[in-house]
C-alpha cells in the first residue's frame, strides 16, 4: 500500500486486524497462566468487562446515528497517523502482556506464586497493557473519525482507571512495601517524570 492510496476503509480494516491480533495473543497465552489464589467477585468483573465491550462497540459500530458526527475530518495523513497509533498501542499492549507472562489475568486476581513484575515497560508504568490499549483506541478513533470513538475512549479511560485501582489494592496486600516502592517510582498509565 502506498502513502496516497490509503483510504478510511483500508485503515479501518487494518485497525480491526490489529485488534484481532491482540485477541489471538491473549487467547493463546491464556493457556500458560498460573493458578488463581485470589479473584475479584463476578459483580466486580462485570464492572469492567461490560464497559470495555461497550467501548469497543462504540469504536467500531457502523450505521450508528447517535454520536456519528465526524471528528476529525478524514484525510490520508489522518488515516496513516491513526493506523500508526493503533499499531504502536497494540505493540505496547502485546509487549506488556508477554512481559507479565504467567502472572497475567484478564480479571483482577492474584496468582499462586504471583510475582511483582518490574521489567520491560513495568519499570516505568504500572499498567502498560492499558496504556497500549488506550493509545490504540486513540488511533482507531482517529481512523473511524466519529465522535462515538472518542466516547468509547473515555469509557476505556474510566474503566481502566477503576480496574487498575482494584488491581493495585490486590498487589498492595500481596507485596506491601515492595509495591509501595514500585508505585513511587512509576506512573499508572504514563511514566513518572519527576
Amino acid at each position: 500500500m502506498t502513502w496516497d492510496s490509503m483510504t478510511a476503509e483500508a485503515a479501518s480494516q487494518w485497525a480491526e486486524r490489529l485488534w484481532t491480533l491482540v485477541l489471538i495473543v491473549w487467547l493463546v497465552l491464556w493457556f500458560g497462566v498460573k493458578r488463581t489464589k485470589m479473584r475479584e467477585t463476578p459483580w466486580e468483573r462485570l464492572q469492567h468487562a461490560l464497559p470495555v465491550m461497550f467501548g469497543f462497540w462504540l469504536l467500531f459500530a457502523r450505521n450508528l446515528r447517535w454520536l456519528s458526527e465526524k471528528f476529525p475530518q478524514g484525510s490520508v495523513a489522518v488515516w496513516w497517523i491513526g493506523l500508526a497509533l493503533t499499531a504502536i498501542g497494540v505493540g505496547i499492549s502485546i509487549w506488556a502482556r508477554l512481559t507479565l507472562g504467567s502472572n497475567w489475568s484478564g480479571v483482577v486476581t492474584l496468582k499462586q506464586g504471583h510475582e511483582l513484575i518490574r521489567s520491560g515497560l513495568y519499570r516505568w508504568i504500572r499498567h502498560p497493557i492499558y496504556t497500549g490499549i488506550l493509545l490504540g483506541t486513540i488511533g482507531t478513533a482517529i481512523i473511524e473519525g466519529h465522535l462515538r470513538g472518542w466516547v468509547g475512549f473515555a469509557v476505556f479511560v474510566a474503566t481502566f482507571y477503576r480496574k487498575a485501582r482494584r488491581e493495585e489494592s490486590f498487589l498492595q496486600q500481596e507485596f506491601g512495601v515492595g509495591f509501595e516502592e514500585h508505585v513511587r517510582s512509576t506512573g499508572m498509565f504514563l511514566p513518572r517524570w519527576t
